[in-house]
């Protein structure tokens, strides 16, 4: 049951991930009002021409591996830089906007968590 949970709980936030990605390159989901500081946060991303295409391209890689199950743990570790400056964003400049962010750094703390056998290696001394 324990094991279907955090599976579940991967396979949302890789569908998630994925939506958000091709959101990036499609646009078909319409961007919410954003107080002024956000907007002028992700306009100077915008401006620089490559921060949102490689992170969109980061999030779809990520979240076909979650709902996949392949390489989960090493997506882990890519995704969580790109998550949390998300959330940091969201936490200071628009803090309406934290609940997918939010949700996605839990998941990934959950998914961390289901694999902490294959991160004991990173951390021996």
């Amino acid at each position: 049951m324990k094991d279907k949970l955090f599976v579940g709980i991967q396979v949302i936030s890789g569908l998630m991930l994925v939506m958000f990605g091709l959101n990036g390159f499609l646009q078909f989901m319409p961007m919410g009002e954003m107080n002024p500081a956000m907007g002028a946060y992700m306009g100077a991303l915008f401006i620089t021409g490559f921060i949102f295409p490689i992170v969109s391209f980061i999030q779809i890689i990520v979240g076909i591996s979650f709902i996949t199950n392949k390489f989960t743990p090493l997506m882990a570790i890519i995704i969580t830089p790109v998550m949390i400056n998300a959330f940091i964003a969201h936490l200071f400049l628009d803090p309406a906007g934290i609940g997918g962010s939010l949700f996605i750094i839990i998941s990934i703390v959950l998914v961390m968590i289901r694999y902490k056998g294959r991160y004991k290696e990173i951390f021996k001394a």
